[in-house]
């Protein structure tokens, strides 16, 4: 073999040689990448598995964002609210102040005339924290009733019915104290009614606390 045909092999001995070499570094540092890759994806895993458990009794004060009305609002219908203050487990925040809450009216009766008081009765059936998911909760029923009519409209109906009584005795005897009890009694009645009804009415932005019935479990991240 010459000088030349020498030369020629060393230098394609060394370019394999080279080639090799390169090859080697780049699946390793293809390796390192996709093993740092995975260790980061398996941190934020780790982080978003985390959870933290809210133990039954937990207080949940809100404010509304829907106004209530018991002339109004329907019975089995949905309301939101947001979180008046935040949520937090052993110090730490799992909620923060705003978080969407959502539920639905489970009682409503429009004031009646005379003695039929409104009312009304709330609970919360969903969470949403700040940034995170909907979970489903289960709270006591929140609960408001009317004031029964009051004594200055009873005294309207008798005064009503008395009045029309000495008119009549006045204007007929017996029978004409009858006829006009009847009609007193019925303008008092129409007075009564008109001042007597009384609706539960909450605005925007009213303060209501409600109390976990069962824990419920949020995911945190660190």
């Amino acid at each position: 073999m010459d000088s030349k045909t020498k030369v020629t092999a060393l230098m394609l001995g060394m370019f394999l040689f080279a080639s090799c070499q390169s090859g080697s570094q780049t699946q390793q540092t293809d390796s390192s990448n996709a093993g740092g890759a995975t260790a980061e994806s398996a941190k934020k895993k780790e982080a978003r598995a985390e959870t933290v458990t809210v133990p039954a009794g937990t207080t949940l004060a809100v404010r509304l964002v829907d106004a209530m009305d018991t002339g109004k609002t329907a019975q089995g219908s949905t309301f939101e609210a947001t979180l008046a203050g935040p949520l937090e487990v052993s110090g730490r925040e799992v909620a923060a102040v705003g978080s969407t809450v959502t539920g639905q009216v489970t009682n409503v009766v429009s004031s009646g005339r005379l003695n039929r008081p409104a009312e009304l009765s709330l609970t919360l059936t969903s969470l949403t924290p700040k940034g995170g998911e909907k979970v489903a909760i289960s709270t006591n029923t929140w609960s408001a009733k009317g004031e029964s009519h009051k004594k200055r409209d009873i005294e309207m109906m008798g005064g009503g019915t008395a009045g029309g009584a000495i008119i009549g005795a006045l204007a007929g005897g017996k029978k004409g104290a009858l006829i006009g009890g009847l009609v007193g009694g019925a303008g008092g009645t129409g007075v009564a009614a008109a001042t007597g009804k009384k609706e539960i009415r909450l605005p925007s932005e009213s303060k209501l606390s409600f109390t976990l019935s069962q824990e419920i479990t949020l995911p945190v991240r660190r």
